[in-house]
């Protein structure tokens, strides 16, 4: 792999020219071939992108069992519809984020949840997002995907029913950072915005 820079020695071990990141080197190096090789057994390039761009991590077999999971979640039409709802929700924040010149935090506060349906998502986004988090905790990507999956109604809901660019600044401050939570507990699993429509 580009990059990398090591040799093999008359043995056959690997020598790294900077032992500081010979570790480092070594993972991003398995990394590659791991993604090599599941392209090469027909895994979906965009879901193989996703859960490499998620977070690091140096547990190959841990990465396997995301990406088999997130493959399932994209595939199914839970999944695909909010993929779809993410994909709304990270464009509408791209595009308030250029025009206010900053990022939104996910600290929405609750007082400024005037709607059902905002509330409703919030509510959800709080119950979800502790699931995803500890489901991702003891490894199980299955159930943190049936947990993202259970955000599907409140987001559509939340689409249909709320007007995210509210005249009152106030109130569209804080449904932008509500969006900024759903792409944060989405992107906690895999970076979604790498799978392709």
């Amino acid at each position: 792999k580009e990059g990398i820079q090591a040799s093999l020695d008359a043995t056959g071990k690997f020598q790294f020219t900077d032992q500081l990141t010979a570790s480092t080197q070594l993972l991003d190096f398995l990394a590659e071939r791991l993604r090599v090789q599941l392209r090469g057994e027909g895994a979906r390039h965009d879901v193989v992108a996703a859960v490499f761009g998620a977070a690091p991590d140096d547990d190959l077999n841990r990465l396997l069992s995301r990406a088999d999971a997130v493959r399932g979640f994209v595939e199914s039409e839970a999944g695909a519809n909010l993929l779809a709802a993410h994909r709304r929700a990270v464009n509408i924040l791209r595009i308030e984020e250029k025009r206010d010149g900053h990022a939104f935090d996910t600290g929405y506060e609750a007082h400024l949840l005037k709607l059902p349906e905002e509330a409703a998502l919030a509510a959800a986004l709080e119950e979800a997002g502790t699931r995803i988090r500890l489901d991702i905790e003891a490894e199980d990507f299955e159930r943190a995907m049936e947990a993202m999956a259970g955000l599907r109604a409140p987001v559509d809901a939340f689409f249909e029913k709320v007007i995210v660019n509210d005249p009152a600044p106030e109130l569209r401050r804080n449904r932008l950072r509500l969006l900024a939570r759903l792409r944060a507990a989405m992107d906690a699993v895999a970076d979604f915005s790498k799978i392709e429509a």
